[in-house]
C-alpha cells in the first residue's frame, strides 16, 4: 500500500495552512507504512472542518453525528471485529457534546483509535470557543472572555484509565505519522490529541506559539511511558513549556475481550437466525 491509495478524487477544501492538511498526510502515510487494506479499514467522522476528512480519505467512512463519534466506532468495532477502526473529530465535538462517550470508551477500553483536531475552537462554524480555550479567551460565543477553565484531555483520559494516551502536533507530521502507528498498533483505546492550529480564527495559538514551547516526551530518556504518576505529572504541564508524545501506555483487556458473545467469528460473518419473541413480548406486556 502507498499514501496515494488512501486519496480520493476530492479536493480538501480546509483552509491553505490549516493543521488540517499535515494530518491528513500524516495519517494516510500512517496506513500505507501499517500496509492497511483500505476495505479493512472504517474511519467515523464527527462533525467540522475535521468531519470534512470524510471526503478525503478512500477507506470505509460513516459521517456521525455532533458528538456521537465514538459510539458509532465502538458499535462497529463490536460488530466486526476484523476492522482497523479510528474515531476522527474535533475538540467541540469530542470534548464537549461526546465528553461523556470519551470517558465510558476509555474506561471500556475498546479498541477503537481516537484522533482528536485540537484548535480551541469550533472552527467549521466561523470560531467560537471551545471547550479547550484558555481561560479569558474571547471569540464570538465568549467576547468578554471564557469564565471556565479549560478541558485538559490527557489529564482527563489518563484519569479514567486510559491505555494509551498521546499528544501530537501538526507541525511535526513525521511525528505525528509514528504516533498515529503507535495508537493504530496499540491493542486497546488510544487517544491522540493533536494540536491543530486553525490559522483562520485562532490568532493565539499559532504554530509559531507551539514551536516556541513544545517539547517531546518521546526523546527524553528519562521518561517512562509506563509510569502513570509521571504522566500526571506531564499531563498538568502547561505555559512557557508545554510536552507532546506519547504520555501513557500499558496492556489490559479490551471491551470485547471480556464479552464471551464475540469471541471467535466476527458478528457480521456469523448467520442470522429468525427468533421468536413471542415469550420477551409477553413478559415485558
Amino acid at each position: 500500500m502507498t499514501e496515494q491509495d488512501f486519496i480520493t478524487q476530492q479536493k480538501p477544501t480546509w483552509c491553505p495552512g490549516c493543521g488540517n492538511h499535515a494530518m491528513w498526510i500524516a495519517l494516510r502515510q500512517a496506513l500505507a507504512e501499517l500496509n492497511l487494506k483500505s476495505e479493512n479499514i472504517l474511519m467515523v467522522f464527527g462533525i467540522g472542518c475535521s468531519g470534512n476528512g470524510a471526503n478525503f480519505f478512500k477507506t470505509n467512512v460513516w459521517h456521525s453525528l455532533h458528538g456521537r463519534t465514538v459510539p458509532t466506532a465502538v458499535g462497529a468495532k463490536l460488530a466486526n471485529k476484523n476492522l482497523t477502526v479510528l474515531a476522527i473529530a474535533g475538540d467541540g465535538d469530542g470534548y464537549g457534546e461526546g465528553m461523556g462517550h470519551l470517558v465510558h470508551a476509555i474506561r471500556g477500553n475498546a479498541n477503537v483509535t481516537y484522533i482528536v483536531h485540537d484548535n480551541k475552537v469550533y472552527g467549521l462554524t466561523t470560531g467560537q470557543a471551545a471547550p479547550t480555550a484558555e481561560q479569558g479567551y474571547r471569540s464570538k460565543s465568549t467576547p468578554a472572555g471564557i469564565i471556565e477553565e479549560a478541558t485538559n484531555p490527557i489529564a482527563l483520559a489518563l484519569a479514567a484509565g486510559g491505555s494509551f494516551v498521546a499528544r501530537g502536533f501538526a507541525g511535526q507530521a513525521k511525528h505525528l505519522k509514528e504516533l498515529f502507528k503507535a495508537a493504530i498498533l496499540h491493542r486497546g483505546f488510544s487517544l491522540v490529541d493533536v494540536f491543530q492550529p486553525c490559522i483562520t480564527f485562532n490568532k493565539i495559538n499559532t504554530f509559531k506559539w507551539y514551536f516556541d514551547r513544545l517539547y517531546n516526551l518521546d526523546q527524553d530518556k528519562n521518561y517512562n511511558q509506563q509510569n502513570l504518576r509521571q504522566a500526571f505529572q506531564q499531563s498538568t504541564v502547561w505555559g512557557k513549556k508545554i510536552p507532546y508524545g506519547i504520555f501513557y501506555q500499558n496492556k489490559r483487556t479490551t471491551y470485547g475481550d471480556n464479552l464471551p458473545q464475540l469471541q471467535g467469528q466476527a458478528l457480521v460473518k456469523r448467520p442470522l437466525k429468525t427468533r421468536n419473541i413471542k415469550q420477551l413480548l409477553t413478559e415485558f406486556s
